[in-house]
């Protein structure tokens, strides 16, 4: 055999041996995505089955003082109070005695159940969200942002409420600083007002309800809608 056949034989071993590696680098990386894919779905699956079980239970808590106090929970975790006589006086910040009544009332179930150890890890965010309708209040000639004042003030004032009861006061140190973390106030004018079915008159295109858009609304985000944002990012 001639050294010529001796080289083209090596080199034929070389390619096998370099398909073989790149085979087994493949390999592994289509198992360690899919095991990351996986791991992501497993992570999913678990906020999801969390989101429903605070659902479940917010429903249970306040499935016999919804109507009294008309208040809606909805699958997204929002709690709307849409009675905006009950809440504040027409174009004012501060909070109604009948309000205060029915956030002592409220309050003190919500933070029990928001503050429970099984939810520490799942909850991102609790939104105290103000909403107005589109009526001029005549502050300034932009009628957006008076109405962003007046609903950041009545969010802020709801906040201060909470943080005024007993409830929050007997809160351990843990607690306390986790819904320090959590809660946040946001006036969001008349940006997002609802139509008579109190959906969105945005994207349901139906008529828009002033009533039912002037509201107050108490909004969990859970760590699913961050994962989820997680796994989008990684597919762009």
């Amino acid at each position: 055999m001639s050294n010529k056949d001796n080289f083209w034989i090596s080199y034929t071993d070389l390619m096998t041996l370099l398909m073989i590696v790149f085979l087994l680098i493949s390999l592994s990386y289509m198992a360690l995505v899919n095991d990351q894919q996986e791991k992501e779905q497993l992570i999913l699956s678990e906020y999801q089955n969390t989101k429903k079980q605070l659902y479940d239970e917010l429903s249970a808590n306040f499935d016999k003082d919804m109507k009294k106090w008309k208040i809606e929970l909805n699958k997204d975790l929002s709690i709307q109070f849409t009675n905006p006589e009950v809440l504040f006086p027409s174009g004012k910040s501060e909070l109604t005695d009948e309000f205060k009544a029915i956030l002592t009332e409220f309050l003190p179930k919500y933070i029990k159940i928001i503050t429970q150890k099984k939810y520490r890890k799942s909850i991102s965010e609790i939104r105290i969200e103000g909403h107005t309708d589109d009526v001029p209040i005549g502050v300034t000639d932009d009628s957006y942002i008076d109405n962003i004042q007046l609903s950041q003030d009545r969010a802020r004032n709801v906040l201060a409420f909470l943080r005024s009861l007993p409830v929050y006061k007997r809160l351990n140190q843990s607690d306390e600083l986790m819904l320090k973390y959590w809660l946040t106030a946001n006036g969001l004018s008349y940006g997002r007002m609802l139509d008579n079915n109190k959906d969105l008159a945005l994207f349901s295109e139906k008529e828009i309800n002033k009533t039912n858009s002037r509201r107050v609304e108490f909004k969990i985000l859970t760590r699913s809608e961050e994962l989820i944002e997680q796994v989008i990012k990684q597919l762009k």
